[in-house]
């Protein structure tokens, strides 16, 4: 078994040409066409357990390979236990040398092909002082029965030396083409064919390895999110969705809720640099999701074809910026920082980050729920600020909650504590919510000129019946048994 460390960047196919006439590649380099056969059981309990198993071949030369995911790809930077061994033919070799019959039991037996993926490859070694990186570039299609989708990405796999050089190298090339990070590799793009087209992706599980150190559950953490982030950013660049625009508004507030949450253990330079940059693509996003609901409640007529006129320009800058280098370069600095920075702060904050993320966890989860419960006291008497101020945070400490849920989960007592927790905190975040949009719609009329359609929008409801929900809903919240303790 050995070790796989790479970094994926997604490049678009009108910059191939610039990409392959630049000073960053070296005169020298390989080529070759690859033909690969991803195979998994007729359930996929393969993909179920995160493994991958695929024969490649090039030539005469067959090679079976099995990776294990380790809760460290995803996020940008891959890391990957690897077994590899030469086979003769197109079937998989299920013996000792891999973990596959061990974790299938009898359903080895069923394993067969699921999807191919036939790329041309070229290939360049980049020595830069004492590092050394194999520079990977991809062409072709992943085909799973009648259905295909196209690959145009580049692997920075280190060979030698620190994981910063896959970034500086990263660098460079965006410096010429348009890349972007990527986040999934050609077996979830193969898994994806097998299934319905989705409109969003919504955020996975987070999986946080018990006894991990508080600075590794962060670093899992915020690699989730902006996995999230990426999968729903593709989406609206190849086609605006709403569905996927909320997605990628709720990663973005994830992320900026988890460097709020681990904000103690951080360096406050890197946390107010990030959350400055996502707080502009926050209130970007936020505009056009408001629209999005607002049309949503309005029926068909002159204010919703108006509304549709004013949408279109905003949808427009959410793509162009998405599309910008600010944001490309934006979401690769926060994987490098991840990678090499987030773990080093001052002396003083080393205790919390080598804390146990159970510790933690809790501590972080109590100041969160306390502030709520406090300051959502007389819940009818708060002004439309204060109230907003204990949504936000309510949304935090919800955020919060999933992001731990494993930790504290090892039980169906604990389990079953978690989700009415949960449960209980939603109806308070949707009764604050509906709060919210009745107090802001007049002004994101106004703004575009509406006002005097005010009377087309459905839904809203009573403001006192919401706040007399809302109270009742903070009342069981205060009540609620914390799951973390």
């Amino acid at each position: 078994m050995k070790q796989e460390v790479e970094l994926k960047l997604e490049l678009p196919r009108g910059a191939v040409d610039a990409f392959e006439r630049s000073a960053v590649l070296p005169s020298q380099g390989g080529r070759a066409m690859l033909e690969a056969v991803y195979f998994d059981t007729p359930d996929k309990q393969l993909q179920a357990l995160g493994y991958t198993l695929r024969i490649r071949r090039s030539g005469d030369e067959r090679i079976q390979t099995v990776k294990a995911d380790q809760g460290e790809t995803g996020g940008g930077l891959f890391a990957r236990a690897e077994w590899e061994m030469p086979v003769a033919q197109d079937e998989p070799v299920l013996d000792t040398r891999t973990p596959i019959a061990a974790a299938l039991g009898e359903a080895a037996g069923t394993i067969a092909p699921v999807f191919h993926v036939n790329v041309e490859r070229r290939t360049w070694l980049i020595s830069e002082g004492r590092a050394k990186t194999e520079l990977v570039f991809d062409q072709g299609m992943v085909r799973a029965g009648d259905r295909q989708a196209p690959i145009c990405e580049i692997e920075l796999e280190r060979k030698a030396g620190e994981p910063a050089a896959l970034f500086a190298l990263a660098r460079r090339i965006e410096s010429v083409a348009p890349v972007r990070l990527g986040v999934a590799a050609k077996s979830e793009r193969g898994y994806r064919l097998l299934e319905a087209a989705s409109a969003c992706f919504k955020a996975e599980k987070v999986s946080l390895k018990a006894g991990a150190r508080a600075v590794d559950a962060f670093q899992t953490i915020a690699r989730a999110c902006v996995r999230h982030y990426r999968r729903n950013e593709d989406l609206l660049l190849d086609n605006y969705d709403p569905q996927a625009l909320h997605q990628t508004r709720v990663a973005v507030r994830r992320l900026r809720s988890a460097l709020t949450l681990f904000k103690p253990m951080l360096a406050e330079a890197d946390v107010t640099r990030f959350q400055d940059e996502l707080r502009w693509l926050a209130q970007l996003l936020g505009e056009a999701r408001d629209l999005d609901v607002l049309i949503q409640r309005t029926e068909a007529g002159q204010l919703h074809d108006r509304i549709h006129e004013v949408r279109g320009p905003v949808h427009a800058e959410v793509v162009e910026a998405l599309d910008s280098r600010r944001v490309r370069g934006m979401i690769i600095d926060i994987v490098e920082w991840l990678t090499v920075g987030a773990g080093k702060a001052d002396a003083d904050r080393q205790q919390l980050r080598d804390e146990p993320a159970e510790q933690f966890a809790a501590r972080r989860l109590q100041h969160f729920h306390r502030w709520v419960v406090k300051h959502g006291r007389r819940m009818t008497k708060l002004d439309d600020q204060r109230r907003h101020e204990v949504r936000k945070k309510a949304k935090k400490l919800r955020y919060a909650s999933e992001f731990f849920s494993e930790l504290f989960a090892g039980t169906k007592k604990e389990r079953r504590r978690y989700v009415r927790y949960i449960e209980t905190l939603e109806k308070l975040q949707d009764e604050l919510g509906a709060l919210n949009d009745l107090v802001t719609m007049p002004s994101l009329l106004a703004r575009y000129g509406l006002t005097d359609d005010a009377a087309m929008v459905k839904g809203g409801g009573s403001k006192k019946k919401r706040l007399a929900a809302a109270a009742d809903a903070h009342e069981e919240l205060a009540d609620a048994k914390r799951f973390w303790r």
